[in-house]
This record gives C-alpha cells, structure tokens and sequence, in this order.
C-alpha cells in the first residue's frame, strides 16, 4: 500500500449562490492569509459525478488554501442543499510554468493508486502534456444538508490538474477535450482516471 504523506494544503469549492452567506464567504477569503487564490468557476460535473450528488450548482467558488481543515470548517458551517467539496492534497506530482495562464481545473479519479508504480505512470504520461501546470493526488470530503445518494468510491483516490489556456484553445469546450484526451493517455497505459468534476475558470478573485 501507499503510505500517505504530510497534507500539503489543497482545495475548497463552495456554491457561490448570489446570496448574503456567498458574498459574505467571498469576502473572509478575499482577508484570509490561508487563501493563496481565489477564482469564480462554472462547473461540469460527468456523468459519473452525477450519479452520487443529487444537487449540484452552476457556479462555484474554488479556492486554493494551505490549510484544508480550516477551510472546510467554513463550508461545513454553511451546509446547503447544493454540494460543497474539499480537496486535501497529499502529494504534488509535480509544477510548472505554463504558457499562458491557468484556467482550468480537472478533479478525477482512479483506481489503482495502491501501488507506486500506478502513480509513477500517472505523473509519467501528464508531465508530457506542456499545457498542464500542477498535477496533484490527494483527497475528497463532501459538505450538503443532505448526505450523497450513493457511497462515494475512491474519495481518497483523487487527482487534481490544473491546465492553462494557450491563445485559440482556452474555451470551455476545448479544455474540456483536452482534459479528456489526457485521461485516455494514461487509460492507454493500463490505469483509468475518470472524471468527477471540470471548473472552467470565469474570473480571478484573489
């Protein structure tokens, strides 16, 4: 088995619902020395995403956070019937400059991450796609009014890209095909990623 390692900080992503409780979230983590960054995103959740949340928002706040465990107690003090998520990172695969700025976020996961040599493979295949700017494997946690229809499987088999738009291929649509493309890379080489979630960045908040 993996061991896992020290959490390194991660990802929160909250439904940003237009109300007081949103923009009053909005703003702590605008102050919060334990949000790096901010973004406004909207949100395609798979086929297979949708079999295990019943309600799930368009648009969400995603937030890059160095400590996940305070920054999921603020959404689990704000539970409401759309879904919150928590990203703990366990593990960068790796980071680098891109061309181009970041503008979207892939969340999958996999199957095999009990052995190292899956992972290896896994960071192998994505290092090779130049428009990936962080690939990272760590951790879900789910925050609703409501518990999710189905067991969530492999919540601690996620892995987390961060991809950047290059000019004439940054639209929703493409970002999205090149993500897939991706994943069928790393299928070819024997192990499934499967998506749960694509955030297409709208606007920088902090």
């Amino acid at each position: 088995m993996r061991s896992r390692a020290r959490k390194i900080g991660g990802y929160t992503c909250t439904p940003y619902l237009h109300d007081y409780d949103s923009v009053e979230l909005k703003e702590a983590w605008t102050k919060s020395e334990n949000v790096s960054d901010m973004y406004f995103v909207t949100a395609t959740f798979s086929s297979y995403g949708k079999l295990y949340f019943d309600d799930l928002a368009n648009h969400y706040i995603l937030a890059k956070v160095r400590d996940c465990g305070a920054a999921g107690n603020s959404v689990e003090g704000r539970k409401t019937e759309n879904a919150s998520f928590v990203f703990e990172i366990d593990e960068n695969l790796f980071e680098r400059e891109t061309e181009g700025k970041n503008n979207f976020v892939s969340i999958c996961y996999t199957e095999y991450m009990d052995t190292v040599n899956a992972i290896t493979e896994i960071a192998h295949v994505i290092s090779r796609r130049n428009r990936v700017a962080n690939a990272s494997h760590g951790s879900m946690r789910y925050y609703a009014a409501s518990a999710p229809r189905l067991e969530i499987p492999f919540s601690d088999n996620i892995m987390v890209f961060e991809v950047a738009g290059e000019r004439g291929q940054s639209g929703h649509q493409g970002m999205h095909k090149y993500c897939e493309q991706m994943m069928r890379d790393v299928t070819r080489r024997g192990v499934t990623l499967t998506s749960l979630v694509g955030l297409s960045i709208l606007d920088r908040l902090k």
